[in-house]
């Protein structure tokens, strides 16, 4: 009788590692509801400069703590990249969004981003542009053109979803920008200045936001230090925690819960539940980044051949947070 060979098990996931994981799909969550909340009081640019400032003097005062200094300059291009289009874009067409459509619908739009991530790398990475790919961008238009078609707010029901959409594709540059960058400085050196970079960009919005919260009440002002130091700041290093314990893959696909647990989220503490039609527009989405993923069928291997290696190009994440593409020897950060 032959022998039967079997390929060695996966390491377990450690429990600290998916406690991480979903506390950091609990904030990304919250995130959404407290843009909604706080966007009736702060406008767009400004709530999102106050979020930056904060989250980055946190992550910086981490950054000395551990100190880790300053990346090489081989990683800058990226980190500017990324803080200017992630952070700054992506933060901004969001809290301008959500001034137009609800939490919800919000969050099922921006789980787009991984699909745009995976365009945008056949594109300017040369990933290619596999059927499956393509599929899944089909799949997710018409998913946007439901969520689009949901409201009976008109004009300005499109313009939210359309602003929904620009943050994710800010988010998918974003993350284009990142993966190089990580191959040359650690998670939390890049999430750090790149938030930098974003509060930045967004400085033109400080007369705004000295204007607002002069106005605005003590939630409010709690609500913006909140953003920053919990879905921004501790969000990402949770998020980095998780993805130093387990697969990219694995952990990219634990993303898709976020517009789930906002809904839920969202509906108690804002009265809102988004239509049948925007549901089924923004599963549609979920649907085609699902599609996107799916490896083409290749002809069968003989059974000595050795298991599948994990993908060079880790699995994008949704909402905006930073994926860590350089292997799993990376260490543990942010």
């Amino acid at each position: 009788m032959a022998q039967h060979e079997t390929s060695p098990s996966p390491a377990k996931t450690p429990v600290s590692a998916l406690a991480a994981a979903l506390l950091t799909m609990v904030l990304w969550a919250s995130a959404f509801v407290a843009i909604r909340h706080i966007g009736e009081s702060v406008r767009p640019g400004p709530l999102a400069l106050g979020r930056l400032l904060i989250g980055a003097v946190a992550l910086l005062a981490v950054v000395a703590f551990r100190r880790e200094g300053l990346p090489p300059r081989a990683a800058w291009p990226g980190i500017a990249g990324m803080g200017v289009f992630w952070f700054g874009l992506y933060m901004v067409a969001l809290n301008w969004g959500e001034q137009h459509t609800d939490a919800g619908t919000a969050a099922l739009l921006i789980g787009a981003g991984p699909l745009l991530v995976a365009l945008l790398a056949g594109f300017l990475l040369h990933e290619g542009f596999p059927r499956p790919l393509l599929i899944g961008l089909a799949v997710a238009f018409v998913g946007a053109a439901l969520a689009g078609a949901s409201s009976g707010g008109g004009d300005s029901a499109l313009l939210g979803v359309l602003l929904c959409l620009a943050a994710a594709a800010g988010h998918a540059v974003g993350v284009i920008f990142q993966k190089p960058a990580l191959s040359h400085a650690s998670p939390l050196q890049i999430t750090a200045y790149a938030s930098t970079i974003g509060a930045i960009a967004c400085l033109p919005f400080a007369g705004q936001l000295f204007t607002d919260l002069s106005h605005a009440s003590a939630g409010n002002w709690a609500g913006v230090v909140y953003l920053g130091l919990l879905p921004t700041a501790l969000a990402f290093w949770t998020w980095s925690y998780a993805l130093a314990h387990m697969p990219a893959g694995r952990l990219g696909a634990v993303t898709y819960i976020v517009p789930a647990i906002t809904v839920l989220l969202a509906w108690p503490t804002l009265g809102e539940f988004p239509s049948g039609l925007a549901l089924a527009g923004g599963a549609l989405c979920l649907v085609g980044v699902g599609l996107s993923r799916r490896q083409p069928k290749t002809a069968p291997e003989s059974a000595s051949s050795a298991a599948p290696e994990e993908p060079p190009f880790a699995e994008p994440a949704a909402v905006g947070e930073p994926v860590d593409v350089s292997g799993p020897a990376r260490a543990a950060q942010d």
